[in-house]
């Protein structure tokens, strides 16, 4: 509880609302015609992932977005079905995430064979363009942590929770899965001090080129 009433940080106001409302246009231009577009491939990916591992082909989490308020993120399955509800986050932290924490690692026994696929050229996320389109995400912006890490954050750490989570951001076009949590924040609090329209662009190329050569995602 104590940890809650504190959530709340000083911070000082974003660049620009314009800024905000661009984004915001953008995202919901972007989500809606990537979405009609993606449709045979959601398909394709659906029919796939229920014919290689069973249902359900979607897999829900609750994710911590904009100002610490929680929202459920959607993604094609990629583990099994019998062990998915076993997954369970214990940490305990007493001076916020360690900066050498990694939540993610290398190698998973519980991600299928068509998993693997998805993971690596991220397409598993592709459902998240709904979370987009609602507004509970942005396409360009910090990732959403689980609220069993963010409850943990310092005081440093929360201020990466004052814009809307993104499908992809700066942080994750410096490492992808592979970079340990200091260098996430530090680069997601960059982000934030200097986001803009171009900066978003930027990253959204340098994002296609990632996923396209599957690098450093697991």
């Amino acid at each position: 509880m104590e940890r809650d009433r504190q959530w709340h940080v000083d911070t000082k106001p974003l660049t620009a609302t314009k800024v905000q409302f661009g984004k915001r246009v953008f995202d919901i231009i972007a989500s809606s015609i990537l979405l009609l577009c993606c449709i045979p491939l959601f398909i394709v990916l659906s029919v796939s992932i229920a014919f290689a591992s069973g249902f359900p082909v979607f897999f829900t989490q609750t994710r911590t977005g904009l100002n610490n308020k929680q929202f459920t993120i959607y993604k094609f399955r990629t583990m099994r079905c019998d062990k998915r509800k076993m997954d369970r986050h214990l940490y305990d932290w007493d001076e916020g995430v360690p900066d050498d924490f990694t939540f993610k690692s290398g190698y998973d026994s519980r991600v299928t064979s068509i998993g693997k696929v998805l993971r690596k050229y991220s397409l598993d996320e592709l459902p998240q363009l709904f979370n987009v389109l609602i507004g509970d995400m942005s396409i360009v912006g910090p990732r959403p942590e689980i609220p069993e890490i963010t409850a943990y954050y310092n005081l440093h750490q929360r201020k990466r929770l004052i814009v809307k989570p993104g499908m992809t951001g700066y942080a994750q076009v410096n490492g992808r899965s592979e970079i340990q949590h200091g260098k996430k924040i530090e680069h997601d609090l960059y982000y934030i001090e200097n986001q803009s329209i171009l900066f978003d662009m930027k990253v959204i190329l340098s994002t296609v080129k990632l996923v396209l050569k599957g690098y450093g995602s697991y």
